[in-house]
């Protein structure tokens, strides 16, 4: 697992395993944040295997799938909506962490 820091609250990696989720709870993430939609690739664990291993650890995750390439304005005010709501840092990821990167600064844009 790689991360890396966008802002000093805002993290983000490529595709996590469940075996990552009590390493991020015992790093103080607030939020895992979800990116790819189901079956995007060969192998990548389903959001819910990614959801149970966050409930039993205490960590809270949120799906907000983007399709690569797509500009999901929809996304973007999601992103920011629940970013207002969360104390402490989060970490978002996808297939290389690109997307999320991106979806952070249309985030920021927006109104």
């Amino acid at each position: 697992m790689q991360i890396r820091p966008i802002t000093e609250t805002f993290h983000v990696s490529g595709q996590l395993a469940p075996t990552d989720i009590a390493e991020l709870a015992a790093s103080s993430y607030s939020l895992v944040i979800c990116m790819r939609p189901d079956g995007e690739g060969f192998g990548q664990p389903d959001f819910s295997t990614i959801e149970d291993a966050a409930k039993a650890v205490g960590l809270r995750t949120h799906h907000l799938p983007v399709i690569p390439g797509s500009v999901p304005l929809e996304q973007a005010a999601e992103l920011k909506d629940l970013l207002k709501r969360t104390e402490g840092p989060v970490l978002a990821f996808c297939a290389s962490g690109a997307r999320c990167a991106g979806l952070y600064q249309m985030a920021l844009q927006i109104g």
